[in-house]
C-alpha cells in the first residue's frame, strides 16, 4: 500500500494539471478567437489578457505537474478556478454552464488539497 500512497499524488497532479496546460496552450495558439470570447465576457484588455491567462495556465499547470512550487501554484489555481468559474460559467439558467461552474469548484477543491498537503513523493520540491 505504501507504493500506492506515493504514486497517487503524482497521478492526481497529472490529472489536475492537464486541463490547464492544454487550455493555456489553446489560448496562446488561438489568441484572436479567445480574445473575442474574453471581450464578450467583459474581461478588460482582452488582447493582452489572453496571453496573461494562457501563460499563467501553462506555467501553473506545469508547476503542479512536476511538483515545483506546487503549493503556491495550486493555491493560485484554486483562486483562478473560483474566479473564472464565476466570470465565465455562473449562469443559473444554463445547465451546461452551471455544470462547468461546478467542475471549476471541484477543481478548486483538488488544488486546495495540494496546497494543504503538498505535491507528494514524486515531485521536484520535497515536502
Amino acid at each position: 500500500m505504501d507504493g500506492v500512497n506515493k504514486v497517487t499524488p503524482l497521478v492526481a497532479r497529472i490529472l489536475m494539471s492537464l486541463i490547464f496546460i492544454m487550455a493555456g496552450f489553446s489560448k496562446l495558439t488561438a489568441a484572436a478567437a479567445t480574445a473575442g470570447y474574453f471581450e464578450a465576457l467583459g474581461i478588460p484588455v482582452p488582447g493582452l489578457s489572453v496571453y496573461l491567462v494562457g501563460l499563467f495556465e501553462v506555467i501553473a499547470g506545469l508547476a503542479v505537474l512536476v511538483g515545483f512550487k506546487a503549493r503556491i501554484a495550486a493555491l493560485l489555481l484554486a483562486v483562478f478556478c473560483v474566479a473564472s468559474g464565476f466570470m465565465a460559467h455562473f449562469q443559473p439558467a444554463d445547465q451546461a454552464q452551471m455544470t462547468s461552474f461546478m467542475k471549476n469548484l471541484a477543481m478548486a477543491g483538488g488544488y486546495l488539497y495540494i496546497w494543504l498537503h503538498g505535491p507528494g513523493a514524486f515531485a521536484v520540491d520535497k515536502d
